[in-house]
């Protein structure tokens, strides 16, 4: 995989962030906590009354969380998106966004989890970088002074600053050796119901970023076997696992991980801090990265931003 793609322009002083909701409905709480965080951190963080919608256990109809989402993203003066909450939906926005108009006007997206579709569609599918980084109610929840940080990482990434490298336990090498390409992928879950669909992304030579949470080890076993099967990890450069949380015994989590993913013969490192854990760095996806798995490091080796 080259070093091709879309850099969205870096978030301007003057910009504002939109805050959307593509997925589920979320409590006030974690949510203005989350804001409030944001804003601390120096951004101009906006969200507008369809973020606050609720159907059922999703943030509004389908129709219309789609439609809320191309008009964050095309209104002028938003330098960028971040999401308000994961949890469940983002999946049924794919065919209701337009391709076309999302490629003619790059943004800055960031969120994780069940966001992870929309990360996929707009890294793999349009080639636009993205950034995996706490949603709203996530930094809402995480225990204050590393939700300063991540929130302050964030910031740096969307006004153009490097993005420092991930660094894991070095003693969690799963397969050793050194591998590039561009960062792709997110919540295992989410990308497992994108196999046989025509939104699944193509992984060939790429570093694929996996974690998740709530599974336990044998839909762990199950999900990443359904991976294989379908071919999205045919042609895999290396793999780089962040946190697997409330997953079960920890022990157990590794050895599928292990016994799954060691027979690709490529890079494997386990342990990033990014995921559904205590720590949720941001970093970018979709742009060129090295993984060095023996000494458990992801570094980046090309802006986020044009």
């Amino acid at each position: 995989m080259s070093r091709t793609g879309t850099k969205p322009p870096p978030l301007a002083p003057d910009a504002v962030v939109e805050v959307v909701a593509p997925s589920s409905c979320f409590d006030r709480e974690p949510f203005d906590r989350g804001m409030e965080i944001l804003r601390d951190a120096g951004l101009a963080v906006r969200a507008g009354e369809a973020v606050f919608a609720r159907q059922g256990y999703l943030a509004g109809e389908d129709s219309d969380r789609a439609a809320a989402l191309m008009q964050a993203w095309e209104t002028p003066d938003a330098g960028a998106l971040v999401c308000a909450r994961g949890g469940f939906g983002s999946l049924r926005l794919l065919p209701l966004l337009d391709l076309e108009r999302l490629a003619r006007a790059p943004r800055l997206f960031a969120g994780f989890s069940d966001a992870t579709a929309l990360l996929a569609l707009l890294t793999a599918r349009l080639g636009i970088s993205a950034i995996h980084a706490p949603v709203v109610t996530h930094l809402g929840l995480m225990d204050p002074a590393v939700a300063r940080d991540a929130a302050h990482s964030l910031a740096g990434l969307l006004a153009g600053r490097p993005a420092f490298p991930l660094a894991a336990d070095p003693s969690r090498t799963l397969f050793p050796g050194t591998a590039q390409g561009r960062v792709l992928g997110g919540n295992l879950t989410t990308l497992c119901h994108l196999a046989g669909t025509p939104f699944a992304p193509d992984f060939s030579g790429a570093i694929l970023f996996l974690e998740d949470f709530g599974e336990a080890p044998y839909r762990l076993d199950r999900m990443l076997t359904h991976l294989g099967l379908s071919g999205m990890l045919d042609g895999v450069a290396g793999v780089a696992l962040g946190s697997f949380t409330q997953c079960g015994d920890e022990a157990e989590v590794l050895r599928v991980l292990t016994e799954r993913l060691v027979p690709l013969s490529i890079p494997v490192a386990a342990g990033f801090p990014a995921g559904h854990g205590p720590v949720n760095l941001p970093f970018p996806l979709g742009v060129f990265a090295r993984l060095d798995a023996n000494a458990g490091v992801l570094e980046f080796l090309e802006p986020l931003t044009a």
